[in-house]
């Protein structure tokens, strides 16, 4: 009776294990190809570049103020020469500190980035969403991320039904073409 519900148990894993399905999309891919993405690139480079001609113009002035003292150091008294490298000192910690808002872990770049990606991201998802609900699928991975994948069947790939989905759809792309990229 024991060899009967171990057999028993065995096809019914089996079934389970192969009843599920999965499929991959090249998340990135897709981005590029939404034109919305481009926008949102565009206003991200903006937003880029003036915070980091705002970060150069406060080291600037610390380097304007620096060398104004040097250039006057000899005519100034020892209560002028602190007072003034004090000037400096808080400038340049104030230029590092707006450097370090900006770009450092969790700063201003990363969540303007966030900003800018969440609707695209989101619209992405409810399509992805759409995709796996029609073909029944369980699972879906992004191969574009740090998924370490070493071969992945082209069959499984629903990228081009996600961008289908997203009214994406180019008939010249193709997913071994993708796969080369």
């Amino acid at each position: 009776m024991k060899p009967f519900f171990c057999l028993l148990f065995f096809f019914v894993c089996l079934h389970v294990a192969h009843a599920q399905k999965f499929g991959f999309v090249d998340i990135n891919f897709i981005l590029r190809k939404m034109p919305e993405y481009q926008q949102v690139q565009q206003d991200f480079d903006r937003f880029v570049q003036r915070a980091t001609q705002e970060i150069e113009a406060k080291f600037q002035e610390v380097e304007e103020l620096k060398r104004k003292y040097n250039s006057e150091e000899l005519l100034l008294t020892d209560e002028m020469k602190r007072e003034r490298l004090e000037e400096i000192a808080k400038k340049e910690k104030e230029a590092r500190e707006l450097q370090h808002k900006t770009f450092g872990h969790q700063g201003l770049i990363f969540l303007k980035k966030q900003e800018l990606l969440t609707p695209l991201r989101e619209k992405l998802n409810k399509a992805i969403e759409r995709v796996a609900r029609r073909h029944q699928l369980q699972v879906i991975y992004d191969k574009s991320g740090d998924f370490v994948v070493v071969y992945l069947d082209p069959r499984h790939d629903y990228t081009d039904y996600v961008l289908e989905e997203l009214g994406l759809g180019d008939p010249e792309d193709n997913p071994k073409e993708r796969a080369n990229r």
